[in-house]
């Protein structure tokens, strides 16, 4: 049994097809077919059951796939480190983000282009707690800037900065005028929130349930973009990190801030404890954790 077959293998389980996963490995069909029966040969079980009309895993099959899975995920990512060993000050930096950052964060890039002008970086918007723990283990991303506190004993969450969540709305609304709102007055107010599964969600939920109260949910958004195009057209009032509104958006936009502690979020710096990187991407993450004047404490 060697990485090939099981390569194979988990191909032909991922398509359920023979035909299908021998196309997408570039093989002929019964060469694909011969190896699995040698790794069958090699197990001394059958793992996969075939007839005329589709095929299954046996309760075998079903284990060694796991396993299988988890055996050429680690030679990827052995695969990757040993790439990076080679890398001074070329390569590639694969960062995720979350939407606020983006008016920030090219500032810490003009930084490290200074010093690093070949890497190539590519940015991608990683927003889920979930989706943030497996693109940093499946190394996807060497860092990730969340809103999420990590808490896992192989992954590094570093505090960077804390941040208001602020009232956006359209300045013909009643309240635009206002000197100071309570979370409270806005529950019957058409409200733009972002869908389930974000952090944000989160976050401004339970600042309306600290008021024992509950927002009228309007509309759900997954962009923060999204949600001000809604209020630019005074059709709703949402809540959205002030670092976003950094960068332009439409000028009848009135922000306010609202008098609660738990409209205040941290954003973090996440990446891998054990995890090999280059000089050239240590020193992104050591730019990253420079760039702001002071750390906030747990």
């Amino acid at each position: 049994m060697d990485l090939k077959q099981l390569s194979y293998f988990v191909s032909v389980v991922d398509h359920m097809s023979f035909s299908k996963a021998a196309e997408k490995l570039h093989i002929s069909q019964p060469s694909l077919s011969n190896a699995i029966k040698n790794l069958e040969r090699d197990l001394g079980f059958q793992i996969i059951e075939r007839n005329t009309r589709n095929s299954r895993l046996t309760e075998a099959g079903e284990v060694l796939y796991g396993r299988a899975i988890h055996l050429l995920s680690e030679m990827a990512i052995v695969k990757k480190e040993m790439e990076e060993v080679k890398l001074i000050g070329k390569g590639e930096l694969q960062i995720g983000m979350i939407e606020s950052v983006k008016y920030w964060i090219p500032k810490v890039i003009s930084l490290y282009n200074k010093k690093f002008p070949e890497m190539h970086i590519r940015l991608m918007e990683v927003l889920g707690g979930d989706d943030v723990k497996n693109s940093l283990r499946k190394y996807e991303t060497h860092a990730i800037i969340t809103n999420q506190q990590i808490k896992e004993v192989d992954i590094e969450t570093v505090p960077l900065y804390k941040e208001k969540l602020v009232l956006v709305l359209h300045e013909n609304h009643p309240m635009a005028t206002r000197e100071s709102i309570m979370l409270k007055e806005l529950e019957q107010e058409p409200f733009i929130i972002s869908t389930e599964g974000f952090q944000t969600r989160e976050d401004i939920l339970r600042a309306f349930e600290l008021e024992e109260t509950v927002p009228t949910i309007k509309y759900e958004i997954e962009r923060f973009e999204t949600a001000l195009s809604l209020v630019g057209e005074n059709l709703g009032i949402a809540l959205i990190p002030e670092n976003y509104l950094q960068g332009p958006y439409n000028l009848s936009i009135v922000s306010k801030i609202i008098d609660s502690r738990a409209l205040e979020r941290t954003v973090y710096l996440t990446y891998m404890k054990n995890r090999y990187v280059s000089p050239a991407i240590q020193a992104f993450i050591m730019e990253v954790e420079g760039f702001f004047e002071y750390k906030v404490s747990d």
